[in-house]
């Protein structure tokens, strides 16, 4: 049987419907913060992060009622 490794860093780019300046970086595990536009505006949320962290941040999204348009493992940090 595989084993799930959920405490391996992988980078994930998160990308939200929306505006969310650098000072939301440290909310956000101290991950990158840009913002794409200017119509319409979203904003792409980037780093390495563990399976845990990861889910932390996506509930953060969920309660800052964020529209959230995607999630995509960029890959495992062993792997860069």
């Amino acid at each position: 049987m595989q084993s799930l490794h959920t405490d391996k860093l992988a980078t994930y780019q998160i990308k939200v419907e929306g505006k969310l300046d650098q000072s939301w970086s440290d909310w956000f595990s101290g991950l990158t913060i840009t913002v794409e536009g200017p119509s319409p505006v979203s904003t792409t949320i980037t780093g390495a992060v563990d399976q845990s962290t990861l889910r932390g941040i996506l509930t953060k999204i969920w309660d800052l009622n964020l529209i959230l348009i995607s999630v995509t493992r960029l890959g495992a940090s062993n792997d860069m």
